[in-house]
């Protein structure tokens, strides 16, 4: 007579540390119709560097403002014919771009004028 197989804990069949025998998994097939995955509309890069060059105005002397009015209007041009994200950085390079130009004219002119009133005042004074 055979002697039944050393099972100490009563699993039995159910043994989870029995060795089990070796089968190979299940391969699942993907089946995609279409295209690949949806892309997101990208960023417009004249909006970015409106905004970026409307922030450096502040420490350029106003000499990138310019620019970041004119990239700030033709990203706004390719944001309504292609779509693309970016309006809010477009608009906000336009407000620093006007804002940053107009403070540096009119700390310009005011310069300017305050060095006609010493140069000025200077020539007609009389010496009696």
């Amino acid at each position: 007579m055979a002697q039944p197989p050393y099972d100490p804990y009563g699993y039995g069949s159910n043994d989870p540390y029995a060795p089990q025998p070796y089968s190979q998994p299940a391969v699942q097939h993907h089946y995609y119709s279409g295209g690949g995955a949806p892309t997101g509309r990208g960023t417009n890069g004249m909006a970015t560097a409106s905004m970026v060059l409307g922030l450096v105005g502040f420490v350029s002397c106003g000499l990138t403002s310019v620019l970041a009015i004119i990239f700030g209007h033709v990203a706004q041009g390719q944001i309504k014919r292609t779509h693309e994200e970016g309006s809010g950085m477009a608009i906000a390079g336009l407000i620093l771009g006007y804002i940053v130009t107009a403070g540096w004219v009119i700390f310009w002119i005011f310069y300017v004028w305050l060095w006609a009133i010493m140069f000025g005042s200077a020539a007609t004074t009389s010496t009696y």
